[in-house]
């Protein structure tokens, strides 16, 4: 599985439809995406999952009016349940021997083992591999199909992969896989995405429904340096959650058995929304070709981050994107996009 920073083909998007995702914000969501597909489409094409024609009208007039490249839009009219691309879309891995080749690992996806609406999304990567006409792995595991959400995992492309203990390998809360253990994922991650170390953290941030995705936690930016999430008021519920995970990649290393180098990412102040707290993030961003899109939540540490970001990501330009009501669906800018890797070099 290729880096983020990697050339990509496209990123692929989810058009928002639900709106239990974004309860009396649903049209204010569509207008954000607007804005994303409008940095996006500057570098890469934006492939977005529509339900219908009325779907994909309604989503290309948005997208007009926002000022976004169409030229570089595609639209595929595939059911989903909801929009969190990065957990049920596809996740590609290459390949450049014999031939060069991009193909996808298809793990299955049960909506974070949380909600009962997920059949059409766990059916996408199956349908996008004949659209894309790819080949398309099923991943098992002692005879299990292994669920796995994409925002369950960092890797930077080398063979080091990040994750949460809170997310995999809970046994009483969202449990994903029966029966698994460490060992069990990675070797799992070994033999489908070339993992050859697996770094695992403790738990995720307060407010995530995902109980620990790694992505709004820590993000490799290089393949030798991840951005941590760092909260500063002991009184927080992320203290010493994020305190713990700093503590643990102290003591990690890469795949080479060297140090990881470990730089510190700024919290918001903790958002809520109807009295329930949210996942906010900086750690969220998401790296496209031309730019990085990091979210923002009208926080003194937003130009902070943006900063930091700025400093590690010195190739293309980091951009900040509004994401108060993204965030009401429990996740921003990370959690809606998956990319899909450029053909490697044969």
């Amino acid at each position: 599985m290729p880096a983020e920073w990697e050339p990509h083909e496209a990123t692929w998007l989810g058009w928002p439809h639900n709106a239990s995702d974004w309860p009396g914000k649903l049209g204010a969501v569509h207008w954000v995406y607007g804005e994303i597909v409008r940095k996006l489409a500057a570098g890469e094409r934006v492939r977005i999952l529509v339900q219908s024609q009325f779907h994909e009208e309604r989503a290309r007039s948005v997208l007009a009016r926002a000022g976004a490249d169409l030229s570089a839009v595609e639209c595929f009219r595939i059911a989903t349940d909801r929009g969190w691309t990065r957990d049920f879309g596809p996740i590609f891995v290459t390949r450049n021997r014999p031939a060069a080749e991009v193909a996808i690992a298809r793990f299955r996806f049960t909506a974070w083992a949380r909600y009962p609406d997920w059949k059409n999304d766990n059916r996408v990567p199956v349908k996008l591999a004949s659209r894309l006409t790819c080949r398309s792995f099923p991943v098992i595991h002692k005879g299990h199909r292994v669920v796995l959400e994409g925002g369950g995992i960092d890797v930077n492309g080398v063979g080091t992969a990040l994750t949460t203990e809170e997310c995999l390998l809970d046994r009483a809360v969202q449990v994903r896989n029966p029966g698994f253990l460490a060992a069990d994922y990675e070797s799992v991650l070994q033999e489908s995405l070339g993992v050859t170390k697996v770094v695992w953290l403790n738990k995720g941030i307060a407010g995530d429904d995902t109980h620990g995705h790694v992505d709004d936690v820590c993000r490799f930016v290089n393949p030798r340096t991840v951005v941590l999430c760092q909260e500063r008021n002991s009184g927080d519920a992320n203290y010493c959650v994020l305190a713990e995970n700093r503590e643990r990649l102290e003591n990690a290393t890469l795949e080479d058995g060297t140090k990881i180098e470990v730089v510190p990412l700024p919290m918001p102040a903790p958002l809520s929304f109807d009295g329930r707290r949210l996942p906010a993030s900086y750690a969220n961003f998401y790296i496209a070709n031309a730019a990085v899109l990091v979210p923002t939540f009208n926080d003194p540490n937003d130009r902070m981050a943006l900063g930091i970001l700025s400093e590690l990501f010195q190739d293309r330009p980091v951009i900040g994107v509004h994401a108060v009501d993204l965030a009401w669906g429990f996740g921003t800018l990370h959690c809606l996009t998956q990319q899909q890797p450029a053909l490697p070099p044969g």
